[in-house]
């Protein structure tokens, strides 16, 4: 199949009326739908609005989607705001209002009943199978150590350590959500 002058203007025409690539290849005839598509690519042709008030692909990808219990930080606030905004879907561009949620910053007060222990700042060479074994600053600096406080039957970490690096599953996943 060629494109001929009048074909191609015609296929200006439908396409800048809004009617999708399968229409327009039917009204053409002998054409498929990929290949309009290609020709309009190829063409250059504008984005346009689809007839008929969108289809249900579209209308879903405008509906806003929020999560039921969205976990937040706990020093951070949030309130939600209406904002508009453009986006492509295809050839289409799309005018929506979104609900975005504004997080701001809370008084941070830190728990006043943890007791961190103190550390006996023990090297490695100094270590046995009853201290702790929790690595305290960076190995590449002189002031590396390990707690060394007394660590727990069969754990290589002393109590508070030990609360550290094993925590129950669905802690880690609410810390992780978090972040």
């Amino acid at each position: 199949m060629n494109w001929t002058d009048e074909r191609v203007e015609k296929l200006k025409k439908l396409w800048a009326e809004g009617l999708s690539a399968s229409q327009i290849a039917a009204q053409l005839g002998g054409v498929s739908r990929n290949a309009v598509i290609g020709k309009v690519h190829r063409l250059s042709l504008p984005g346009r609005a689809k007839a008929g008030g969108g289809s249900v692909a579209s209308n879903r990808a405008a509906a806003p989607k929020r999560a039921t219990s969205a976990p937040r930080a706990p020093n951070f606030a949030s309130r939600v705001a209406t904002k508009t905004v453009t986006r492509p879907v295809g050839a289409t561009v799309l005018k929506e209002e979104i609900e975005v949620e504004a997080y701001e910053e809370m008084e941070f007060r830190p728990a006043s009943n943890v007791v961190v222990p103190i550390s006996r700042r023990l090297g490695l060479t100094e270590l046995t199978e009853r201290t702790c074994k929790w690595p305290v600053g960076d190995p590449l600096k002189d002031d590396f150590h390990f707690c060394g406080c007394e660590a727990r039957e069969a754990s290589p970490y002393c109590g508070y350590h030990a609360k550290l690096a094993y925590q129950p599953v669905h802690d880690r996943r609410r810390a992780v959500a978090r972040a």
